[in-house]
């Protein structure tokens, strides 16, 4: 691999709850930060799962679906502001990335642009989802991995890879290896949403699901090794 997308939730910058905690997000940047100095050009989608999550807000506080959307995608905005600064501490140079600009905040998206930052050796933070309410960051991951010509879509989650059910709640929970596009379709798998596997499986764009928490394993993934789920 020598260019990857990948996409971390909220929540693994909260370690499952909201906010911040400053253990998780120093062992994730640090687990990138090993992976950015083999020479691989990185790109970011974040979640906003620990700010705010859009569909919560149309249910219970009964907020339009709409800006509830927005609301969400504005909390990714956060995330990407407080990952940049992280980046920065540890030497790495970032930009953060909107489908619009955000004054001093983020940059508007340009596909030119985004390419040459990462051969400059940016690391480059994808925030607003899509820019478009009722699509997940799942989906935003996918658009921007082929939009920036990723070698895979990985998905940083708090599980070993993808299982039956939530491994978790249910000490019998199955474990896959490896699936096709379809089998996550069949299956319902919701380890990542229908649009995105929809979009990956056009496009071809491998899709591996690994504990981004698990010291070490974002490397050994790029290393060639057996790590987590693939989808394929």
């Amino acid at each position: 691999m020598e260019r990857i997308l990948l996409k971390l939730s909220g929540e693994s910058l909260s370690g499952g709850g909201k906010g911040f905690s400053p253990d998780y997000i120093r062992k994730i940047t640090n687990e990138i930060k090993n992976v950015w100095e083999m020479g691989i050009e990185i790109g970011i989608v974040v979640g906003g799962g620990n700010i705010v999550r859009g569909e919560e807000l149309s249910g219970g506080l009964k907020i339009e679906r709409i800006n509830a959307d927005y609301m969400g995608m504005l909390g990714t905005l956060i995330n990407g502001i407080m990952l940049t600064n992280m980046f920065e501490t540890a030497g790495i140079s970032s930009v953060l990335i909107s489908p619009y600009g955000f004054g001093p905040v983020a940059e508007e998206f340009s596909e030119k642009r985004v390419k040459t930052y990462l051969r400059e050796r940016k690391i480059i933070i994808f925030g607003f989802g899509t820019g478009n309410p009722l699509f997940t960051t799942d989906t935003a991951a996918a658009l921007r991995s082929f939009q920036i010509g990723a070698n895979a879509l990985i998905k940083g989650t708090k599980v070993d890879g993808v299982y039956d059910k939530d491994p978790l709640r249910y000490a019998d929970a199955k474990f896959y290896q490896e699936l096709s596009y379809m089998d996550v379709l069949k299956l319902e798998l919701k380890v990542i949403d229908a649009t995105a596997i929809s979009l990956c499986k056009e496009f071809k764009i491998p899709i591996y699901v690994l504990n981004i928490m698990k010291e070490g394993n974002l490397k050994k993934l790029i290393q060639g090794n057996r790590v987590g789920t693939i989808i394929k």
